[in-house]
């Protein structure tokens, strides 16, 4: 008999948030009846400048099927975090979370530029990705090459040896769900690869705050500036103020004289 999930929700508190968040966001969107269009990623849309969209595709979800799958595929990977003794561990999992949204994404548009600029293949100017199978693939790979012997569980029955998962997983969900996203899950495994051989590596507390501040700066702007959001309050408006000195440069015979305004003079006390 397992544990009660109370205590499984306390083994992996890191999962069960992300799990949590992406759940809430499918809730919104099929409450406020948002299409994949307006959250997901796509190369139109990236060049664009709607950058903001590797995030929002990523924890993303449309159908019921899609969010079942992934979070049960993380639930599973959710032992990451329990393997602190073999270098991986809560902070492991968020540090190269974070990494495997933002490559895998990148990656994602990496190939769709290739496809459409050297190949000459329009259609993948127009697809659409949705959906945090990126992460789960990454986080499957890594899995297996750290922790060869562990099981990947899917909807609490059927169980695949975790260092076949990722080829599994990705021809399976290939065939059974033609619209899934076989560059997505790919470009997951590839970072994935990446990070468990140690071509991506030396993150910690310091550079993953870093780097989510970025994210964070780079999300906002580029949501600004796609009009999809209007913040007014990073509205910068320029000040005319007659009581500071101008400088202009005059024309002249010999070439350019800088003029500058006197400030003003009130009155002065010497103290």
């Amino acid at each position: 008999m397992g544990k009660p999930l109370f205590y499984e929700i306390l083994e992996k508190p890191a999962t069960s948030c992300i799990i949590g968040i992406c759940c809430a966001i499918w809730f919104y969107i099929q409450k406020k009846s948002i299409g994949y269009s307006h959250v997901g990623l796509s190369y139109e849309t990236a060049i664009e400048g709607h950058h903001w969209r590797i995030i929002t595709s990523a924890f993303s979800h449309i159908s019921i099927l899609h969010l079942v799958f992934n979070m049960s595929a993380l639930w599973s990977l959710g032992v990451v975090e329990q393997l602190g003794h073999v270098g991986l561990g809560v902070e492991y999992y968020l540090q190269y979370t974070l990494v495997l949204v933002i490559l895998s994404g990148v990656l994602v548009l990496g190939m769709y530029h290739i496809l459409i600029q050297r190949f000459k293949i329009e259609y993948f100017r127009r697809v659409t990705a949705v959906g945090y199978s990126c992460v789960v693939f990454g986080w499957m790979t890594i899995l297996s090459m750290k922790q060869p012997s562990s099981k990947l569980e899917l909807f609490g029955f059927l169980s695949l040896p975790i260092s076949f998962a990722p080829f599994e997983s990705l021809i399976f969900t290939s065939i059974i769900v033609p619209q899934a996203s076989f560059l997505g899950h790919l470009s997951g495994i590839i970072v994935g690869y990446a990070i468990a051989w140690g071509l991506i590596h030396g993150m910690n507390n310091y550079w993953a705050v870093s780097m989510l501040g970025w994210i964070v700066l780079v999300f906002v702007f580029s949501l600004k500036r796609s009009s999809a959001y209007d913040f007014n309050f990073l509205e910068i408006e320029s000040v005319t103020d007659p009581s500071l000195p101008s400088v202009r440069f005059l024309a002249s015979g010999n070439g350019r004289t800088l003029q500058m305004s006197a400030l003003p003079v009130g009155d002065v006390e010497l103290v």
